[in-house]
């Protein structure tokens, strides 16, 4: 049966992505369409990193050429991963497309956790991901990610990112001793956030995971300010003063105009090892509350479970020690829905602009 290019853009109307869903002709996924006879071949590019979705995506793709009475096949499923808008007026980082803050209005939720397993999610689905660790006073991401040292500096003037596990990272947490307390002034503390992120040689990276400190103090108004964030995921427990904290950060990014991608649920719930008992110790349902009372994406749960923190602590995240476990799917998810959220903003277009200067002559 001979098929045209209008009735295979007419099949692929009816093929789902099951992470956006959205036809792949309405997410403007389709990108070449070639038709001979009863021959198809079709080009699939999605906007965000899918190394697992890729063969289901193409599976169903074909089932529905096959059905439409296509004799032979051929379809290719990628991703690009581009810059998205970001504050207005803030220019984009050298090598970095998206930056994602991780943030929380209290400290304790497992913020820091999530930000790495999330980073690493992203860089296992695909992406070139890296981790800056803005927690000046408390970095934990050197002992999380499992690095020693000291960077690396080819030209006097830049640091070579540190990496974990895939990562590309940077933290204060290398350039001074580990029982060394940074006893600094807010002014200090935002330069040296600022050095960390400018001054680190990033290399071509899809998304650059900031891994915020607690609050809504003198670091976050930089970030919001100064650096181009694409948007933010915020961390909370289900417990009411958790809740309370989380919503001060979803109204501080409001206010500097930088999107929430979604709410991530630590601790939502503890399964007894010996019995299987499960018990919401911090409440039930806080963070979906949460998400709905503010219009925002729940993007899932994780529960309050020994081997997440005993992972972390010995430099090796759940998403890299246990890569096929439930805790590592759930991570999984999370990261995906990240990345959906981003592919569906609007892209940056400042690099196509030229730079106008206006002088008197």
């Amino acid at each position: 049966m001979s098929l045209s290019v209008e009735r295979v853009r007419e099949v692929l109307r009816t093929v789902v992505d099951p992470n956006t869903d959205q036809d792949l002709v309405s997410g403007g996924c389709v990108k070449d369409i070639q038709v001979g006879g009863g021959d198809v071949g079709v080009a699939i590019e999605l906007g965000y990193p899918a190394q697992s979705q890729l063969a289901p995506i193409q599976a169903q793709v074909e089932q529905a050429l096959a059905a439409a009475g296509a004799t032979r096949s051929v379809v290719t499923v990628r991703w690009k991963i581009v810059a998205h808008a970001v504050q207005q007026g803030v220019k984009l980082l050298p090598g970095v497309r998206n930056i994602i803050a991780v943030a929380s209005g209290k400290g304790g939720v497992g913020k820091s956790t999530t930000a790495v397993n999330l980073a690493l999610a992203l860089a296992a689905e695909g992406a070139r991901v890296g981790m800056l660790d803005a927690d000046i006073y408390g970095p934990s991401q050197p002992t999380m990610l499992g690095i020693t040292g000291r960077p690396e500096s080819l030209d006097g003037k830049t640091l070579e990112p540190m990496e974990g596990h895939g990562l590309q990272a940077a933290s204060i947490g290398f350039l001074i001793d580990t029982d060394t307390p940074m006893v600094w002034r807010g002014p200090m503390v935002t330069q040296a956030l600022e050095q960390l992120l400018r001054q680190t040689n990033w290399k071509d990276l899809d998304y650059l995971i900031v891994d915020m400190p607690p609050g809504t103090g003198d670091i976050q108004l930089t970030l919001a300010q100064k650096v181009p964030v694409t948007g933010a995921v915020i961390v909370t427990t289900p417990q009411d003063i958790a809740l309370l904290d989380a919503r001060k950060g979803v109204k501080m990014f409001e206010k500097v105009g930088i999107p929430i991608l979604g709410v991530v649920e630590n601790m939502a719930v503890h399964i007894c090892s010996n019995c299987g008992h499960a018990e919401h110790i911090f409440g039930e349902g806080g963070g979906e509350r949460l998400a709905k009372e503010y219009d925002m994406p729940y993007l899932g749960g994780l529960p309050l479970d020994l081997g997440i923190r005993l992972d972390a602590d010995s430099g090796r995240p759940t998403v890299v020690a246990a890569p096929d476990g439930e805790i590592a799917a759930v991570y999984r998810t999370i990261a995906r829905r990240v990345a959906v959220r981003i592919a569906a903003r609007a892209r940056d277009m400042t690099s196509k602009f030229p730079t106008i200067v206006v002088q008197n002559t």
